[in-house]
């Protein structure tokens, strides 16, 4: 029987850690554990066969860290060889009825733009891997310990047009739930239920009850199966071995617990060994089953935020667009992604909810620039968009690179128009606007739009997207031409809501074209919109007359908690400042940094170093700008995009200040080398810690990744550094982390070392001998200065 007709309907049980094991089996200090397909056959199916014989359903191939990157020589023998053992091992057990999970684990790099992998190029060393493994025999693919949605879309991607083997993704949150970039639980199952995976979870990171509070989200918003797969407990150093302390009765109880929340999935990770699982599949088996109910939610999301349509109306900014806009036209024409930007960002800070994206000009590349400009305003910006063209190939390539499930704007009821888009969301996700019109033009009454509305949604189900991905615009058709076209529109709302039990959107302002003072009918139209079930209203939330409608009716309708919304925003405190114009090079220094804007920071730099000392420029604008920044991203409401994309900002103003000091002598705060250990080929952390410390003034040795620890030591000893940074990721390579804090009390004595990275505890770093534990990059800054005195 195939995976996917047990999943969701009856218990599947996965195997637990494999590098912890293989340690104790004696893979040394930076040993490669994939290596061992090689070099220790009998050992890796000797583990695969004892999860087999513990009762697991589903055991993973030993090739979490198998790609191009770690193995540009011989990744088809590692990949074909874990299979080929796995396949062996359940022979010998006799487990024909359980499944082989071809294990695909991160890069280790950081996709662009935060980091220097381009989004295709993961696509495509993912797939790499994945085809191999398909050829070889593995009956799904499991992407496991994700802490960058876009990474994590990039595997699914690459599955999807590598194999037809199910599709299972489980993610690494913190105890706030959420991933390293900033993602959430709420925004990365909107995007992979959009990309049709089959099941979705979490794994490693925490242990069983550290899980609890993302579990009960996961339940509570995911239509699809739920996979939970925690380490056993917390890791700790004994006597040089990375051990956890949760055994296997008391992990067994509870994972107990966990199953009776919801989930269909059980499974360990890092310090679970066979006996782990044997008692949890013994207890969880009695415990009843669940199975996974639809939850009907209309979702879009960006890589941090998702925004549910149906609760109560939702604003779609509509000014990045060209239409009878002079300025927005130039700037297309002269490629001024800035411009664009700050248009997204005023819209931001005015209250809109999602950001409609059209780039479309005649004489422009639209696939090449909506490429573009989706990609930076996902960098800088934190609201989902709304990709809008009629172009299919830009929407591809808008819907393909983009961070999360957008909107799709949009499909018609011509049979034409659906065959174009449908597929496109069927693959990539997303909730689509549905137009009320077909191949005989828009109709005059409510009746037609809603047998065209019917009609998308029937054509849609038979492409897999269902009832709630679909949004249908009623159109909103000028009065000037039609004095009864409002009221046709206002009864579509109504009868989507009653009769469709859908969602809707109009192009508001389109209903007073060629009228004069359109905002009086603009404005009174959309309250009278949002009464008849109005549920996304594009429009220009930089119009106070449109969002005074929109508050007050939010209020009125009881759908403002004690009013606190519109208290807010009209209060008795000073009225907010009007945000800066769009394009506008008055933007200050500070602002420019903090909104990650590199360009109008080079700008603004330039402009205030002409009666500005260039000292001050620092220590007055950058500084305090990266430090607003930092404090935001140590609270959670600033990401970690727009924290690297502030910090490149700052870099490139810095850049100019010291071009103005003509020789003077730059003030270096102190030298800290960084350095990834040995074993491990992950340094997403170490790169982001870099950019930090170099943007704070101090000069960063950084030494890559995969670093023995006598390189680390002697490069100490050379140059005299007060100070180590040390990340790993994997387990395994944690043991590297511990040597060299080793060597380097015996060797330099006096040495200040911060540890970081995915598997570390405050406990673990104080039993390696660290002398700090950094949560994030911010602290490993903080340290730094209290080391240096600053």
């Amino acid at each position: 029987m195939k995976l996917t007709e047990r999943l969701g309907k009856e218990w599947i049980f996965f195997d637990g850690g494999m590098g912890t094991i293989l340690q104790e089996h004696g893979l040394k200090a930076g040993e490669l554990p994939e290596t061992w397909n090689l070099s220790h056959p009998d050992e890796i199916i000797a583990l695969n066969r004892s999860y087999f014989e513990a009762g697991c359903d589903v055991v993973n191939t030993n090739t979490f860290g198998a790609n191009a990157l770690k193995y540009p020589d011989n990744l088809q023998e590692i990949v074909q060889a874990a299979v080929s053992h796995a396949k062996t091992a359940r022979q010998q057990a006799g487990r024909e009825d359980a499944y082989i999970a071809l294990d695909i684990g991160p890069t280790g790099k950081l996709l662009q733009p935060m980091g220097d992998l381009p989004f295709e190029r993961a696509v495509e060393l993912f797939g790499e891997t994945i085809r191999i493994g398909a050829k070889a025999g593995a009956d799904l693919v499991l992407i496991e310990t994700m802490s960058d949605s876009y990474e994590a879309k990039a595997a699914v991607l690459a599955a999807k047009e590598n194999c037809d083997l199910p599709v299972l993704v489980t993610l690494i949150f913190d105890e706030k739930g959420k991933l390293l970039t900033g993602g959430t639980v709420d925004s990365t199952v909107a995007m992979l239920e959009g990309l049709r995976v089959d099941a979705l979870g979490v794994n490693c990171g925490l242990g069983p009850k550290q899980m609890h509070p993302i579990i009960e989200r996961l339940t509570q918003i995911s239509s699809l199966p739920i996979i939970v797969n925690p380490n056993a407990g917390l890791p700790r150093s004994e006597n040089g071995k990375t051990v956890f302390d949760i055994a296997p009765a008391e992990f067994s109880d509870l994972m107990e617990e966990i199953a009776g929340m919801g989930v269909q999935a059980l499974g360990g990770c890092c310090g679970t060994t066979p006996e782990h699982l044997r008692l949890t599949i013994e207890k969880c088996r009695k415990v009843p089953f669940r199975p996974p109910v639809a939850k009907r939610r209309t979702v879009v999301s960006s890589f941090s935020q998702a925004v549910e349509i149906g609760p109560k109306p939702v604003i779609i900014g509509e000014r990045i667009n060209p239409t009878g806009k002079s300025k927005f036209k130039a700037a297309l024409r002269e490629n001024n992604i800035e411009y664009i930007l700050g248009e997204g960002m005023a819209q931001e800070d005015s209250g809109a909810h999602i950001l409609d994206v059209n780039v479309g000009l005649p004489e422009i590349d639209e696939p090449v620039m909506m490429e573009r400009v989706v990609t930076r305003l996902q960098s800088v910006i934190a609201l989902p968009l709304q990709i809008d063209t009629s172009d299919t190939t830009a929407m591809e390539r808008g819907m393909r690179l983009y961070n999360g499930k957008p909107m799709i704007n949009s499909v018609s009821g011509k049979m034409e128009s659906m065959e174009a888009v449908f597929p496109l969301v069927r693959k990539y996700g997303g909730v689509v606007v549905g137009l009320a019109l077909d191949e005989n033009g828009i109709p005059s009454t409510a009746e037609g739009r809603i047998r065209i509305a019917r009609k998308i949604y029937d054509t849609a189900e038979k492409y897999g997207i269902p009832h709630e991905d679909i949004v249908i615009d009623g159109l909103a058709m000028t009065i000037s031409s039609d004095s009864g076209s409002a009221l046709v529109t206002l009864e579509t709302l109504r009868r989507i809501r009653d009769e469709l039990h859908g969602h809707s959107i109009l192009g508001v302002s389109n209903i007073s074209f060629g009228l004069p003072q359109r905002e009086i009918v603009n404005s009174n139209f959309f309250t009278m919109a949002m009464q008849s079930g109005l549920s996304c209203a594009i429009i220009n939330p930089n119009n106070e007359a449109m969002m005074k409608s929109y508050r007050s009716y939010l209020a009125l309708a009881n759908l403002d908690e004690q009013c606190a919304g519109y208290i807010a925003a009209y209060g008795n405190q000073p009225a907010a400042a009007t945000p800066a114009a769009a394009g506008s090079t008055a933007m200050p220094l500070a602002e420019s940094i903090e909104r990650g804007l590199r360009e109008r920071a080079i700008d603004a730099a330039k402009e205030m170093l002409q009666t500005v000392p260039p000292l001050e420029v620092v220590n007055n604008e950058l500084i305090p700008a990266l430090d607003r920044v930092g404090k935001g991203f140590e609270k959670g409401t600033v990401f970690l995009p727009q924290l690297l994309m502030s910090a490149e900002a700052a870099k490139a103003a810095f850049e100019v200040v010291k071009d103005a000091m003509k020789g003077e002598s730059q003030q270096i705060k102190g030298k800290i080398i960084l350095a990834t250990v040995k074993g491990d080929i992950h340094d997403i952390g170490k790169n982001i810690v870099k950019v930090l410390l170099e943007n704070y003034a101090y000069q960063v040795l950084d030494l890559g990744k995969d670093v023995p620890p006598e390189v680390i030591v002697d490069t100490a000893i050379k140059e005299d550094v007060p100070v180590v940074g040390l990340s790993a990721l994997m387990t395994t390579t944690v043991v590297s982390m511990e040597e060299t804090i080793k060597q380097l009390r015996e060797k330099k004595p006096g040495t200040k070392v911060v540890v970081g990275g995915a598997v570390l505890t405050q406990e673990y770093a104080d039993s390696i001998g660290a002398d700090c534990y950094a949560k994030d990059a911010m602290a490993t800054v903080h340290y730094a200065d209290s080391v240096f005195g600053v």
